[in-house]
């Protein structure tokens, strides 16, 4: 038998088309995404620190562009995916326990990590405007 017969023969490896999606395959997912989203939104918050301790025209800039309804929502987006990270976070060390590893439970722990990021995200930012 040839080689080139040996490998057309084997089977392709599955993509994620082929998988149907499932909570813990998507929370895997979006915690790898905000993870790489915080290294963005850490740039911002530094970019606010520097100018804060710079002057007080570049903190007004600074203000001014995270004042305005797209840095709201840049600001928003962070707030999530930075609370959203650390509730996944927090799951995973309950994993390594050994604890909550059941295929219900994993489940239930998704759903639980995506509705407790929102509420508490809506709380942060209730907080947030109601303080300043």
């Amino acid at each position: 038998m040839s080689k080139t017969n040996l490998h057309s023969n084997r089977p392709l490896s599955p993509h994620l088309q082929i998988y149907k999606p499932i909570p813990t395959m998507v929370m895997s997912i979006v915690h790898r995404i905000t993870g790489s989203a915080l290294y963005v939104g850490t740039l911002l918050v530094a970019w606010w620190l520097i100018a804060t301790a710079t002057s007080e025209r570049q903190f007004d800039i600074v203000n001014m562009v995270y004042g305005s309804w797209v840095g709201l929502l840049i600001l928003l987006g962070y707030t999530w995916a930075l609370i959203h990270h650390m509730i996944g976070g927090i799951r995973h060390l309950v994993w390594d326990t050994g604890r909550g590893l059941e295929k219900r439970s994993t489940t239930r722990m998704a759903w639980a990590n995506l509705v407790l990021s929102i509420v508490l995200t809506i709380l942060v930012w209730i907080a947030a405007f109601t303080i300043a």
